[in-house]
């Protein structure tokens, strides 16, 4: 007997799924995660190379293991008031899509918390803030023991002019 074949039903791209583990830290008391499949690795502070005629909040470029990162502080892309770098700041080593590919870009975070699996049901859709304030760079809001963890698409928050990406070493 031969096997018929079966139309597969083809649906628009739905978005990601947001259920899964998120590494969480925090930016001015303020609690944030990003999916542990963008995270390549965590950093203690280490000197930063400023790169000139950047954005504020691209603090520069690190040499690590013989490959330039640009490091930008997720306080100031956010807006945030500066604050001083202490013993629990540390760069979270992200891998970011860029028009090159994916490439690897830190950013300076006040402390990492913990790695959490958060479930579908915990996650809300972002809030609507009004016309003039864009969330797209939300991917929806955490309910975790009584307080909020707000979830980023870290492709979307450093997709932006002035960070220096360098080429992609594929």
């Amino acid at each position: 007997m031969t096997a018929v074949a079966q139309p597969i039903e083809c649906h628009p791209a739905s978005p990601a799924p947001r259920e899964g583990k998120y590494l969480t830290f925090t930016l001015d008391k303020e609690e944030y995660g990003i999916g542990i499949l963008k995270i390549k690795e965590i950093i203690g502070m280490m000197p930063i190379t400023p790169v000139p005629q950047t954005s504020e909040y691209v603090k520069g470029v690190i040499n690590l293991r013989g490959k330039v990162i640009p490091i930008i502080d997720l306080r100031l892309r956010f807006g945030m008031d500066k604050a001083g770098y202490t013993e629990r700041t540390c760069i979270v080593v992200v891998e970011a899509e860029a028009d090159s590919g994916m490439t690897l870009i830190g950013i300076v975070v006040d402390s990492v918390s913990e790695v959490l699996n958060i479930r579908a049901e915990l996650i809300e859709d972002p809030p609507t803030l009004g016309s003039d304030l864009s969330t797209g760079y939300i991917l929806g809001m955490a309910k975790t023991e009584g307080s909020l963890k707000i979830l980023l698409d870290i492709d979307k928050v450093l997709q932006a002019q002035g960070i220096p990406i360098p080429a992609s070493e594929q």
